[in-house]
């Protein structure tokens, strides 16, 4: 049925960090809500959202995946969204997507990771309202309090528990609502019904809700005013309350619940539709004139012009592309014909989808505040602007997030290389944390990621949807080759046993420049001893012979060459000649001033926990790094370092290592220095082998 009211629509995004039963509470959702006839299953393949093969055998989700519900008459478009750090960044991602979010956490004390800290601190930027719910309370240790606490404690929330378990662990039975002051227990027909509170628990419930009062009274002068003359509110009163302060983000409603055994879930679908905003609780949609770049709003109504953004790409080998998208303001037509106001180009919509995990619901239109896919877009791709050609709006693109780690991937046939990085390049639509270079000096096909995982299942991936299997390795790290002193070596070539000849005579000079100069050429001829004509042609050739070092076989860098002398023949010399007689000289005088090989070296900022500060700058300096300064900032310090790319090339799983996946690090080229002789020794080493390997 076609949604015609933006009040009604709820885009909830389920969030927090890896194995807290996302998907199980989703997937239970959906059946409450009557949109399945059973409860799928990641780890059996059932589950409604379609999860693919790479998910199924890891047991994780590793992509937002989109399904939807209708509860009290609201249409709830549910956002099953990754937690495992690797694959973070495509909630972080699609966040801009919600309107509001519930929040996931086991029901276990200190069990809040980094994770979960980074998805809370994307909501407080987009400013998303939240409930939190505190799953698996039939599991041993199960502990309401302790997850409330962490809540508050490592999150920073306003967390206001408007729930009581019924028991704990093996006795979980229901929970207490301390808004309409009732339990709600579980029968065996997976239905929940109400009945009197346990005299038991009736004292704790009343101070719970005493507390309840208080707090959301807080979020309103008004209530505020009226509690502290009356000393209570009404039920009404309190779920107002609720639903004002959870859309400002002043409060954070907690609820509980098993999604194993199917407690708490319908409680949790009245929260939803109850107390988190619609989209048109969020306020208009910010943007800017795409000619004069002026700010411009939307708001997101249905007389508005129309205005979407792109926040996800799927492809299909089959199937072809899916461009995701959340209607911002008005309304579109499944036939409509839109501008891509981010590439200027118009696209021609064939078809409207509410998607179904791998399954599409076909629609006449949409309207503002629903998420909606669109197949086989030409021009578009995530984080693009659509709009109305004659209302045209550019909103903000989706955030970037920056690789940690690299991996040179080689295919495993000859001939596919072309194939993998066209498919490459298919999969990074997808997913816009994967980068995708070829190295233009050691001519690798460079494969970018979050961190390891991230990168193998691309591979993964890239076997099961294009054919293509390649093998991952260490990227080769590109050293440089140079001079420390200077000499003279003459480059001579003479060939002259009848017939034309080939004679050359050419004396060089070499000598090191300082490092970042490059590479300089001096003429110093005189008297004619080398015509005019060849004296390019010496240039030339020693520019050749840069591209290969005398230690490694690495290009050569900061060093000058003067030509001051030599001879010719009248005949027999060539331009050809003299190219080949400046690089032999070139290449012997290299050997006799103290070649030396160059290390690139990175500049690094490193986030980390202050109790972990320690371990982390003791590994820089085992490294070879140099720490030039910490800063302090929320939470932790962020350590300013230079460190030799070669032993930095794993780093994301070793600083995941030593602060428990609590740190990050950004990362990026700042000079060339000097390899130690010690390790000079063995890099050469190696790439003798290699090169006789090749041969």
């Amino acid at each position: 049925m076609p949604v015609e009211d933006v009040g009604s629509i709820r885009n909830l995004g389920i969030v927090g960090q890896g194995g807290v039963g996302k998907t199980a509470l989703g997937e239970t959702m959906l059946f409450d809500g009557g949109a399945t006839t059973r409860i799928g299953r990641l780890d059996d393949g059932t589950s409604a959202f379609g999860h693919e093969p790479e998910e199924v055998r890891r047991q994780l989700t590793l992509t937002t995946a989109f399904h939807h519900l209708t509860w009290r008459k609201h249409d709830v478009t549910l956002l099953d969204m990754p937690g495992y750090a690797n694959f973070v960044p495509d909630a972080l991602a699609c966040m801009c997507a919600a309107s509001g979010l519930v929040f996931v956490l086991a029901a276990a004390h200190g069990e809040i990771k980094v994770e979960a800290e980074n998805l809370w601190q994307r909501a407080d930027q987009l400013q998303l309202g939240r409930i939190a719910f505190v799953t698996k309370m039939d599991r041993e240790r199960a502990d309401f309090a302790a997850a409330v606490d962490d809540l508050k404690t490592i999150l920073g929330a306003k967390a206001v528990p408007i729930q009581l378990p019924l028991g704990a662990a093996e006795t979980f039975r229901g929970v207490i609502d301390l808004v309409g002051m009732r339990a709600l227990v579980a029968k065996e027909n997976g239905t929940m019904a109400e009945e009197p509170i346990p005299a038991d628990m009736q004292a704790d419930a009343k101070a719970a809700r005493e507390q309840l009062m208080e707090l959301v009274a807080e979020a309103d002068d008004e209530l505020l005013e009226k509690y502290l003359d009356a000393g209570a509110l009404t039920t009404e009163e309190i779920q107002h309350a609720l639903h004002v302060g959870t859309v400002a983000g002043k409060l954070v409603p907690v609820l509980c619940g098993s999604s194993a055994k199917n407690i708490g879930i319908p409680p949790l679908l009245d929260a939803i539709v109850s107390y988190l905003p619609s989209p048109a609780d969020r306020g208009e949609a910010e943007g800017r004139d795409p000619k004069i770049r002026e700010p411009i709003s939307r708001r997101p109504a249905i007389d508005e012009p129309f205005s979407a953004l792109v926040f996800k790409t799927i492809v299909d080998p089959f199937a072809g592309k899916l461009s995701v998208f959340r209607v911002l303001s008005g309304r579109v037509n499944a036939d409509a014909t839109v501008l891509n106001v981010s590439r200027d180009a118009k696209e021609r919509f064939g078809h409207l989808f509410k998607l179904e995990g791998k399954k599409q619901q076909a629609i006449a239109y949409a309207i503002a505040g629903e998420i909606v896919a669109v197949p086989k877009l030409k021009e578009t791709a995530s984080g693009d602007t659509l709009a109305d050609e004659k209302a045209p709006i550019l909103y903000p693109g989706l955030i970037e997030i920056p690789t940690s780690m690299s991996f040179a991937v080689e295919p495993k046939s000859k001939g596919d290389e072309e194939k993998a990085t066209l498919a490459l390049h298919k999969m990074m639509e997808e997913d816009l944390t994967l980068h995708v270079t070829r190295d233009a000096e050691t001519r690798e096909i460079i494969l970018s990621g979050v961190g390891q995982l991230h990168i193998e299942v691309a591979v993964e991936k890239l076997k099961r949807k294009y054919g293509v299997e390649v093998t991952l390795k260490a990227p080769k790290v590109p050293y440089r080759e140079t001079i420390k002193g200077r000499a003279e070596a003459q480059g001579k070539l003479k060939k002259q046993s009848g017939g034309r000849g080939q004679f050359a005579d050419t004396w060089l000079k070499v000598e090191s420049l300082p490092r970042g100069s490059g590479f300089e050429f001096v003429d110093a001829i005189v008297g004619g001893v080398v015509p005019r004509q060849f004296i390019p042609a010496v240039e030339k050739g020693i520019r050749e012979a840069l591209g290969e070092g005398i230690l490694a076989h690495y290009p050569v860098v900061d060093v000058r060459a003067t030509l001051y002398d030599g001879s010719f023949h009248a005949v027999d010399s060539s331009e050809m000649a003299f190219k080949i007689a400046a690089s032999l000289g070139f290449k012997a005088a290299m050997s006799q001033a103290k070649p030396i090989l160059l290390e690139p070296v990175m500049t690094m900022e490193i986030a980390v926990p202050d109790d972990c500060m320690g371990d982390v700058i003791g590994d820089l300096n085992s490294c070879r790094g140099k720490v030039l300064g910490v800063d302090t900032k929320a939470g932790g310090q962020v350590i300013r370092a230079l460190v030799p790319m070669a032993e930095v090339l794993k780093y994301a799983a070793d600083l995941r290592s030593m602060t428990s996946g609590r740190g990050s690090f950004t990362i990026g080229f700042d000079h060339y220095d000097e390899v130690p002789a010690h390790l000079t020794e063995k890099i050469v080493k190696e790439a003798e082998a290699a090169r006789a390997a090749k041969a």
